[in-house]
């Protein structure tokens, strides 16, 4: 899979007609998740990985626009802490899958523990080609539970990250997300890449979802619609009374 070959930006999409259509998917969507926590049969995991300023909040937060609370978990992953660096990397990912019913959302994932240490060759290689062998395990384990896992890649373009990225230092609401260390990152955003595509060669037993994400609304729209895709392969129902259960 090499990311030449997908756009960032889909010039043909009509925006009002993409956005109109994409709120019917958010209610459609926010139906079948509280349905999903009721029956408490299924979980869903969703992954957003992504470069820095890739939109990996806003799309969290317009995707969960008509959800119910109830039965939504939302984990975003950072550098790991001394106690997380104690224990095997997946350690502080197993610990938030999500239980039956609830919807997960991982902003950033487990794909962080191959991602930066590959680029900046923070272990042996070998340490980083068993990592692909682990994810792929665990992944299959959570699947083996009836969680269904869909993994995001949101992929913005060099420029429009750079217009992003100096918006958090000229606008004063933005400020917050400003770090000095995104810039020194984005120098190396041809290695980074480079490492994703690996990522998607090597860990597509789940398949991945390779997001234009230069525009906000095109990625909220082509995330919903698998979102929404997955929740109706379910075999989702409402639970029955308990006195028909035990035949009362």
């Amino acid at each position: 899979m090499k990311l030449s070959d997908y756009t960032t930006f889909n010039p043909d999409w009509d925006k009002e007609k993409t956005k109109d259509t994409t709120k019917n998917l958010l209610k459609k969507i926010g139906e079948l998740q509280y349905k999903m926590y009721a029956q408490q049969k299924y979980s869903l995991l969703i992954l957003f990985q992504g470069t820095d300023a890739s939109g990996k909040d806003g799309l969290t937060r317009g995707l969960l626009r008509y959800c119910n609370p109830v039965g939504i978990r939302i984990e975003s992953f950072k550098k790991p802490t001394a106690e997380e660096y104690a224990h095997d990397f997946l350690w502080r990912i197993h610990q938030h899958a999500p239980a039956k019913g609830e919807m997960q959302i991982f902003i950033r994932s487990h794909y962080e523990d191959i991602l930066v240490p590959a680029v900046e060759k923070l272990f042996p290689e070998e340490v980083v080609e068993k990592r692909f062998r682990l994810i792929n395990d665990f992944e299959r384990l959570l699947e083996h539970n009836d969680t269904r896992i869909l993994k995001f890649f949101l992929y913005v373009s060099p420029e429009e990250q750079k217009e992003r990225l100096m918006e958090r230092v000229e606008m004063k609401e933005k400020h917050w997300k400003h770090k000095d260390g995104d810039w020194e990152t984005r120098k190396k955003f041809p290695e980074y890449m480079k490492v994703y595509e690996r990522i998607f060669r090597e860990c597509n037993d789940i398949p991945w979802h390779i997001v234009p994400a230069d525009k906000n609304w095109q990625k909220l729209y082509y995330v919903a619609v698998e979102v929404l895709k997955t929740l109706e392969e379910m075999d989702l129902k409402w639970p029955r009374l308990e006195s028909e259960l035990f035949g009362k």
